[in-house]
């Protein structure tokens, strides 16, 4: 839990401490510094910080108490607040030059599935991508989201699995393998394995978009050919 508030500006101690606020209710810096065992000098630093981010209210009493922002709005707030800043970044960032057409690597887990997720939502036409079921299930809300506009989703996966709309083909496959390619202008290639061993290739590159198209073909063919002998 306290990795997940980090996420949204707070430092673990005023995780902690967000935390034990949210656990005992209001609470004076004293009874803060006794629950979690952190010295009273940083406990009430912490306590002015978390009050400055959002995080909660001070009680004037005659003892000062702090008071936890419930959970909901204070991760609402924020995420307003980023979307806010957000649309203020678009407008004002100075316009790159062209974009980088070359081969990027792309490492750790969560970078590559961000990318994977970014792509298909960028697409405009077309989707080809061959994937594990266990990362099928984090971007699937993604595809669905793509089928709903309209665009060409096809799958090639190793369980089976319903998703209205995609075609999908079953194969025996690498395990942590990924390859994406989107409206034949972008692709994506490498392994997924945990946040410490996971590297992809993007690229524009159209000869090896077009390498990757044909590959995917191929091996779309013979599980075709596969499925008629099985027939």
């Amino acid at each position: 839990m306290q990795e997940s508030l980090t996420y949204f500006n707070l430092t673990r101690q005023e995780a902690t401490i967000y935390i034990t606020l949210s656990i005992n209710g209001a609470m004076t810096g004293y009874e803060v510094a006794k629950e979690t065992g952190i010295s009273r000098s940083n406990v009430y630093t912490n306590l002015a910080s978390l009050v400055e981010k959002g995080a909660a209210y001070l009680i004037e009493e005659k003892a000062k108490k702090y008071t936890p922002i419930p959970i909901d709005e204070f991760c609402n707030n924020k995420i307003r607040q980023m979307k806010e800043l957000k649309v203020k970044l678009i407008e004002n960032m100075p316009k790159r030059q062209a974009e980088d057409n070359g081969y990027i690597t792309v490492q750790g887990k969560i970078n590559i599935l961000d990318k994977i997720k970014n792509m298909i939502s960028q697409a405009k036409e077309r989707i080809y991508i061959s994937i594990s079921n266990e990362t099928m299930e984090t971007i699937l809300p993604y595809l669905k989201e793509s089928i709903s506009k309209g665009l060409k989703v096809v799958i090639i996966s190793e369980r089976p699995f319903k998703l209205e709309g995609a075609v999908i083909y079953y194969a025996k496959r690498e395990e942590y393998q990924i390859r994406l390619i989107v409206d034949s202008t972008k692709v994506l290639t490498g392994e997924i394995i945990d946040e410490n061993n996971s590297t992809c290739l993007y690229s524009k590159k159209q000869n090896l978009v077009n390498l990757f198209k044909e590959s995917l073909k191929n091996e779309i063919k013979l599980i075709e050919l596969t499925n008629r002998k099985d027939d």
